[in-house]
């Protein structure tokens, strides 16, 4: 069994994330820890309020396989809160997996996790130049981009992304994998128990 974590942080996107967690939960049966600074209401970008499960002080990132961050359409609230950077510092020189989608490798470029290594993200050219943790030269324009137990994303591809965690971390996927059919009959809409 993987142990997953996913970053909680004002305003993050729930969207972005859902494919993901969802898939880990129903249909692999694994359990998410939902991590954050503080034990209060944060409410999602889509405006639904969300709690943490576990707070940062009481746990330890290395005994994570995968974190998963969201982005956020105002990430500087995230990209400002030190405790939770400082978390994801801990994890440089581990074996853990990060994933981060949107606007989230800001927060891994603070934690100094994106050094030397190929990324890409639903980020602005203006932030790249703005922010001198933020390596321009390694930022690629792609939808997804994996390089060493780290797997960005720009937040519209966020089906991809979820192909590309569950594939980089050897869950049992295919090429049908959250791709419906668009041939269907009636019958093939008929749902049963089994």
């Amino acid at each position: 069994m993987t142990k997953f974590g996913v970053v909680l942080y004002p305003n993050y996107s729930l969207q972005e994330i859902t494919c993901i967690t969802s898939t880990l939960s129903i249909w692999f049966n694994e359990e998410i820890d939902y991590i954050a600074s503080e034990n209060i209401c944060y409410f999602t970008e889509e405006g639904l309020p969300t709690y943490p499960t576990k707070l940062i002080h009481e746990v330890n990132i290395t005994d994570y396989d995968c974190i998963i961050i969201p982005g956020s359409i105002n990430p500087l609230v995230g990209l400002y809160d030190d405790e939770l950077i400082h978390f994801l510092h801990q994890g440089i020189s581990s074996n853990i997996v990060f994933a981060a989608i949107s606007s989230a490798p800001l927060l891994l470029g603070k934690a100094g996790l994106l050094k030397g290594k190929k990324y890409t993200g639903g980020l602005f050219v203006q932030q790249l130049d703005y922010f001198d943790f933020m390596e321009i030269d390694n930022f690629t324009h792609k939808s997804i981009e994996i390089e060493d137990g780290l797997i960005t994303g720009i937040g519209m591809y966020f089906v991809d992304f979820a192909k590309a965690v569950l594939k980089y971390l050897d869950y049992p996927i295919d090429e049908t994998f959250l791709n419906p059919s668009l041939k269907y009959t009636e019958k093939d809409l008929l749902f049963y128990y089994s």
